[in-house]
C-alpha cells in the first residue's frame, strides 16, 4: 500500500488516512497509456471443437487419474506431465476445462517457454494492461486487508473476478504456474458461473436474462496506478456484455457478472442497478456448493475457462514470496443465445431420458417374455 495517495493525507482528529478518490493522485491525471484502446477480433476456433467427445486420446494415457474436488466444478489430474501431451489430448484437455471450469496439477515439468508454447496451441496469448512481457504475466500474492483498502481506492481489488472481463475480447483459457510459493496461504477459489445461474430462481433467470452488466476497467486502471505504481498499457474501456452468455462449446447457460469488474446493468437505474449488484456480491460468495479452493504448490498448475468461472486469490499474511505465470488467449465477444440451456436442465433432460429408456427396456423384456411364454402355450404336445 505504499503507494496509496490516501497514505500521505492523515486527518488530524482521527489519525486515519482521509478517504479519497485516487483521481487526487496526480499520477492518475498524468499517465498517458502507450497503446490504444483494442477492437474487436475473431479468435481461432476453439481448440475444444477439435476434441473427441470421449476423450478417448488424453484418458488412454495409462497412468493418468482424474478426481473431481467438487461436484460442480475443479477437477485434479495426476499422472501426466503437460508437457509430453499432444496436440490432440491437449484439445481434449481444453475440452474437459470447459466442462469442469478448473483443471488443477501438481509437480510439472514446464518451466516459462514451455508453457507460453503449450498455451499457444489455444489460441491468440492476451495481454493484460499492467503486464510488460508481451506473452505472459506474473502473479504475485496478496497481504493487503482488502476491507480496509477499499475504502481508499474504488477497485475491489480481492474480490472474484474473470480475466479481464471488461474487454471487448474477454480471455477463454487461462492457466497459472507457481514458480515460489508459501507452505501455507495464498490460495485461490474458483466460483462456477454455471452453477452461478442455475442457482438463480426461474423469475430472477429469466429478468438478468435481459440485461446487460457493464464491465469496466476504470476502476482497475485508477487502481494499478495508486496502489501499485504501475501504468497501464491502455485507456481504461467500459464494455456491455450480457449479464448471461452462452458458452460457445457447451452451449451452456453461464451467469457474465463478477464483483471485480462489473459496475452496473445498462437498462436499469442506479439504484436498481446497485441493489442487483448487492445481491450477486452475496450470491457469488455464499456458493459453497459451487466452488473449489486450491491450495497451491511449487510446479502446481491450474488451466480454467474464465468464461464458466469466476475466481479470487486468497489473502493472507505469510511472509514467503508467491510467484506464479500466468497466460491467456483471446476469447469470442460475449453473446446470449436464448435457445440455450442451463446446466441444471440439461442435466435434469439427461436424467429424464436414462429413465425413460430404462422403462422402455423393461416394458421391452416383459413383452419378450410374454411372447415367449406364449410361443410355449402353443406348441403341439
Amino acid at each position: 500500500m505504499a503507494y496509496l495517495e490516501s497514505r500521505k493525507h492523515i486527518s488530524p482528529d482521527s489519525n486515519f488516512p482521509i478517504t479519497l478518490h485516487p483521481k487526487f493522485n496526480p499520477k492518475i491525471t498524468a499517465h498517458v497509456p502507450p497503446e490504444t484502446i483494442r477492437s474487436e477480433i475473431t479468435p481461432p476456433k476453439d481448440r475444444a471443437f477439435f476434441a473427441d467427445p470421449s476423450k478417448s486420446d488424453l484418458l488412454s494415457i495409462p497412468s493418468i487419474k482424474l478426481t473431481d474436488l467438487t461436484e460442480s466444478l475443479g477437477t485434479l489430474i495426476s499422472g501426466i506431465q503437460l508437457s509430453q501431451l499432444n496436440p490432440s489430448q491437449l484439445d481434449e484437455l481444453a475440452l474437459l476445462v470447459t466442462e469442469r471450469g478448473v483443471v488443477f496439477f501438481r509437480d510439472q515439468d514446464l518451466d516459462t517457454g514451455g508453457q507460453v508454447k503449450l498455451f499457444e496451441h489455444y489460441g491468440i496469448l492476451d495481454r493484460h494492461p499492467a503486464q510488460k512481457d508481451v506473452k505472459h504475466v506474473i502473479i504475485k500474492g496478496s497481504r493487503e486487508d482488502h476491507r480496509e483498502i477499499l475504502k481508499y481506492t474504488p477497485w475491489p481489488s480481492g474480490d472474484f473476478h474473470s480475466d479481464t472481463s471488461f474487454e471487448i475480447n474477454p480471455p477463454s483459457y487461462s492457466m497459472l504456474r507457481m514458480e515460489e510459493h508459501p507452505e501455507v496461504g495464498g490460495d485461490t477459489a474458483w466460483v462456477s458461473t454455471y452453477g452461478l445461474y442455475d442457482a438463480l430462481s426461474g423469475a430472477m433467470q429469466k429478468f438478468v436474462e435481459n440485461l446487460h452488466a457493464v464491465h469496466t476497467s476504470r476502476l482497475q486502471y485508477d487502481t494499478i496506478i495508486d496502489l501499485w505504481g504501475v501504468g497501464p498499457n491502455r485507456p481504461p474501456i467500459d464494455s456491455h456484455h450480457p449479464a448471461v452468455r452462452t458458452h460457445p462449446v457447451t452451449g451452456l447457460k453461464a451467469l457474465n457478472v463478477n464483483p471485480g469488474f462489473v459496475t452496473g446493468f445498462a437498462e436499469l437505474k442506479k439504484v436498481e442497478s446497485d441493489k442487483l449488484l448487492d445481491f450477486f456480491a452475496y450470491h457469488t460468495h455464499s456458493a459453497d456448493d459451487h466452488a473449489v479452493r486450491w491450495k497451491w504448490e511449487v510446479g502446481s498448475v491450474a488451466f480454467w475457462d474464465n468464461r464458466c468461472t469466476n475466481h479470487r486469490v486468497i489473502p493472507g499474511w505469510y511472509e514467503a514470496p508467491r510467484r506464479g505465470i500466468r497466460t491467456t488467449v483471446f476469447g469470442e465477444k460475449p453473446y446470449f443465445d436464448p435457445a440455450s440451456e442451463g446446466r441444471a436442465e440439461r442435466q435434469q433432460k439427461l436424467k429424464a431420458e436414462k429413465e425413460k429408456e430404462k422403462v422402455l427396456e423393461q416394458v421391452n423384456g416383459e413383452s419378450s417374455g410374454k411372447d415367449k411364454a406364449l410361443e410355449g402355450d402353443l406348441t403341439p404336445a
